[in-house]
């Protein structure tokens, strides 16, 4: 498929997405099942053209990292690919609901590999500093250059649970100004980056189908979990389904036991979830229960 090669060529790229239109529900749906049920190249390269506006879209909120532009829509673009992958149509969501958790997660991790030259951290606390600071000082109306008052780095150093001198040298590190969208795509363009940032926000159908749909998600997830017994599900949810997970060492504490046995156990557990979570999407317990 022509659209799936890595290319960190921004020229190349805007011109690729004016190539293809947005499409409708319906036509993604039966572009979806094409890739899905028979790799269908034009269907592919439809669905991923129509949603190189929302890597560009994507990349350009991350701008401010002073990394080269092109080379973060190149790493939005494998993300896009690996969504495309892994979408399923039958359950209700459209691609970009689905692709957009793909390719923010390949532009973050490619701008936490180019800043770990300068030691952003690697824990969890440092992580979540890293992509929230520029936000908590825009909420704290710190948009100058230059250090911060002492108490916005102390409310933001409680509000994400580091140190404030971590706050002060993450902010040191990232002071840079912002691109505007009214800037022009290229030397030889009038165009504005606006001008190809579409809004990828559904509208109030879709929304409701998307809620109900990840409703219906969860409640499969936790019928999956209740078949797990309270130490595997525990331990599961410690590491895969919180926002900071636990480490190996705190639940080897925790439970009495090795670290090496917790990750043996929550490897067990995660299969146990995915085959039975598998196991309801072949018998749906609407089925099971009327036979």
């Amino acid at each position: 498929m022509q659209i799936s090669r890595s290319k960190s060529d921004l020229g190349w790229f805007l011109k690729e997405l004016r190539r293809y239109p947005m499409l409708d529900q319906p036509t993604e749906q039966t572009l979806a099942r094409a890739w899905r049920d028979r790799r269908d190249p034009d269907a592919g390269e439809r669905l991923a053209g129509s949603h190189l506006r929302l890597v560009v879209k994507i990349a350009k909120a991350h701008v401010g990292y002073g990394l080269p532009l092109a080379d973060m829509i190149a790493a939005g673009n494998v993300g896009l690919m690996q969504a495309l992958d892994r979408f399923d149509p039958d359950r209700g969501f459209r691609l970009s609901t689905y692709a957009m958790w793909w390719i923010r997660a390949a532009i973050q991790e490619y701008v936490l590999h180019a800043w770990s030259l300068v030691k952003i951290g690697t824990t969890a606390e440092q992580k979540k500093l890293f992509f929230n600071l520029r936000w908590l000082k825009a909420h704290h109306r710190q948009t100058g250059e230059g250090d911060l008052p002492q108490e916005t780095v102390r409310e933001i150093a409680r509000a994400l649970g580091v140190p404030e001198q971590e706050v002060v040298e993450m902010n040191r590190r990232l002071s840079g100004p912002d691109q505007s969208l009214n800037a022009t795509l290229g030397a030889e363009s009038d165009d504005e980056w606006q001008d190809i940032l579409v809004d990828e926000t559904a509208d109030h159908e879709t929304s409701i189908i998307e809620s109900d749909a990840l409703a219906a998600r969860r409640r499969q997830m936790e019928r999956a979990l209740a078949r797990l017994n309270p130490r595997e599900r525990a331990i599961l949810r410690a590491r895969r389904l919180r926002e900071e997970p636990k480490t190996l060492g705190e639940l080897s504490e925790e439970f009495g036991i090795s670290r090496e046995r917790v990750r043996q156990i929550e490897v067990r557990a995660f299969s146990k979830l995915r085959a039975a979570m598998l196991e309801e999407e072949r018998h749906p317990p609407a089925l099971v229960a009327a036979h």
